[in-house]
């Protein structure tokens, strides 16, 4: 009988953890677990047998991190066919016609850096390359797990459907029922059902009790049947090892209440062992489907996903007049008179708001959130602090972000931030804990009035969102791509890097005119013939055309600054007719460059 027709009527028992247990058999950490198929098969088929004996109806092959991405971090992308084959195969050894064999599917290896991130042709190709050896190797299913991306479980899920065998789509869920990335039970039930999973599960980020409340919200969330696969409580540091202390029985009464709840796969994730699943087989032996009565979803959770752009505070007026953002850089030390002085002169001249960028070019600049708020306070203009994944971890960065609405902040535009290899502090790293489409759907939560891991912090934050964008990529398209997916995280306003070209700029509003969001083009003006060719030559996002590269040849000083001006002057006589507003970048804080050009697209003078 077939997974889904079995699974319609009796609950199944899956086997449990792999690493931990090969861990315990005397594998050390340093060794590749999934390259045992080849170089230890004895061993992996040992343990698959003694699942098998404990009573599971479904063995997992010992693959969850055979991809190319993972592989090719130790030598071993050319051995991934090979790997699953035989991962496939042992199993397959062990289970004879007693048991069904899921063809373990991990997530991708999570590289640091957005400028790494991979385009979602090269997500699939590299999935389907796995699902389809292990479905070459006699795989009766395929078992995504452990994902805490919906966006790449729903690219692996469509890679794997392509086999033609069954897919179960699995989440790891951290407290609050939210995955690590923030996505909602019920969010990943509406995006897993849509995306043709046959099965949808939660596995591993929880113990039993934990994964039990996911279990019945998903049952309430979605139709297709559901699988779990809780850790064994969390893992405690004892003697130089991680140690779980759930018993078997404590378990196996947890499996049972999830089999009630609508679960009708059941195993184990880390900390698992033969024990633990032979205790739930006992317990679940003869166990049928629960009944369940799905329920659409929640009040709450619709509102938790309606942030439509919003216009509101320094774009209250978009469409009406131009909005015009600044940006002016902290300084290095505690002389901020300038910066303030700065700030009134552009709120006299017709800015909108301030932004204040965060350490650029990883130099440690006075914090701007501090600064912002104090701007706000003395000068009376909206201030955008520019905030990075680069500074702080997800702890650091929910903290500031609080503390940024406390103190009044109600604009904040997310980006990565440049390496701090690049700056000059030596010794400084960079953290990376999210990347900028992350980093967007962090805000937005907290503006939902939840952190990271859906827990209440009670208020919202109430942020206006804002992004970067890079028109000057030759893959404008992909750029478009990536901007679709800040805005669906929850971007609510776009600035760009600075144009120079009119061409590229044209492309861009035709390629972003479907997204209907305030879109402020970047105008850095240029002062010289060698700051010219340093940002185009140096400055990653910046191109600058031969046409004026020309026009910038020999001028210096005075006639520099009165060249940039022009050129400036005449892209914003270009474009006012087409879009709603200008982001200025004065060059070296010369602030009052970016007044006369506010004066200028104020005046038309």
């Amino acid at each position: 009988m077939k997974l889904i027709d079995r699974l319609q009527n009796e609950v199944l028992v899956g086997d449990g953890a792999i690493g931990t247990m090969l861990y315990t058999k005397g594998i050390g950490l340093e060794v590749n677990f999934e390259h045992l198929n080849i170089i230890r098969p004895q061993l992996v088929l040992e343990l698959h047998q003694e699942y098998l004996s404990a009573g599971a109806q479904v063995l997992e092959t010992n693959t969850f991190g055979a991809n190319r991405s993972r592989l090719q971090a130790i030598g071993l992308e050319a051995k991934v066919a090979e790997i699953n084959r035989r991962g496939a195969a042992i199993a397959r050894q062990a289970a004879g016609d007693q048991a069904l064999v899921a063809g373990s599917i991990g997530p991708l290896a999570r590289l640091k850096g957005e400028e790494k991130l991979l385009q979602p042709d090269e997500q699939r190709a590299i999935f389907l390359e796995q699902a389809t050896a292990l479905a070459e190797g006699g795989v009766d299913l395929l078992l995504l797990e452990t994902f805490s991306d919906l966006d790449q479980a729903v690219i692996a899920v469509a890679a794997a459907k392509a086999t033609g065998l069954p897919v179960i789509a699995s989440m790891a869920y951290v407290e609050g029922g939210r995955t690590a990335a923030g996505f909602t039970v019920e969010q990943v039930a509406s995006s897993l059902t849509a995306a043709g999973a046959d099965v949808i599960g939660a596995n591993c980020g929880a113990g039993p009790l934990e994964l039990l409340r996911i279990v019945e919200r998903l049952a309430k969330a979605t139709t297709l049947p559901l699988s779990a696969y809780p850790n064994s409580g969390f893992p405690e540091f004892v003697d130089g090892r991680h140690i779980y202390r759930c018993t078997p029985e404590y378990f196996a009464g947890m499996a049972a209440e999830m089999a009630a709840g609508g679960a009708t796969l059941v195993g184990g994730c880390c900390g698992t062992t033969p024990e633990h699943i032979r205790a739930v087989a006992l317990r679940l032996k003869g166990a049928k489907p629960s009944p369940r009565v799905v329920i659409s979803q929640s009040p709450a959770a619709k509102a938790l996903d309606s942030s439509e752009p919003l216009k509101s505070g320094f774009l209250a007026d978009w469409g009406k007049r131009p909005i015009i953002t600044v940006e002016l850089d902290p300084p290095p030390g505690m002389a901020i008179e300038k910066v303030l002085a700065g700030s009134q002169a552009l709120k006299s001249a017709g800015a909108d708001a301030i932004n204040l960028a965060e350490n650029p070019l990883a130099r440690v600049r006075v914090g701007n959130i501090a600064l912002g708020s104090m701007i706000q306070r003395e000068v009376e203009i909206e201030v955008i602090p520019h905030i990075t994944c680069r500074d702080r971890n997800l702890l650091g960065l929910q903290s500031d972000l609080m503390g940024a609405s406390l103190l009044g902040l109600r604009n904040i535009l997310a980006v990565t931030g440049d390496p701090a290899r690049l700056g000059d502090q030596a010794g400084a790293s960079s953290v990376y804990d999210l990347n900028s489409f992350e980093l967007i759907k962090l805000i937005k939560d907290l503006n939902n009035g939840v952190n990271a891991v859906g827990n209440s912090i009670g208020t919202g934050t109430g942020f206006t969102i804002g992004c970067a964008f890079n028109p000057n990529s030759p893959k404008m398209a992909v750029q478009v791509t990536r901007l679709e997916k800040k805005l669906a995280n929850g971007a609510q306003f776009v600035q760009t890097q600075p144009i120079y070209e009119q061409a590229v700029f044209d492309a861009m509003l035709e390629q972003t005119a479907h997204l209907g969001i305030p879109i402020l083009p970047g105008i850095l003006p240029l002062v010289s013939e060698r700051n010219c060719e340093y940002l185009h030559n140096e400055v990653p996002g910046i191109v600058i055309p031969d046409e004026i590269r020309t026009r910038m040849k020999g001028k210096e000083k005075e006639a520099g600054v009165a060249e940039g001006v022009r050129i400036a002057k005449e892209f914003i006589t270009a474009a006012r007719h087409k879009v709603g507003g200008f982001y200025l970048i004065p060059p070296f804080g010369r602030y009052a460059i970016a007044a006369e050009l506010i004066r200028f697209i104020r005046e038309g003078k």
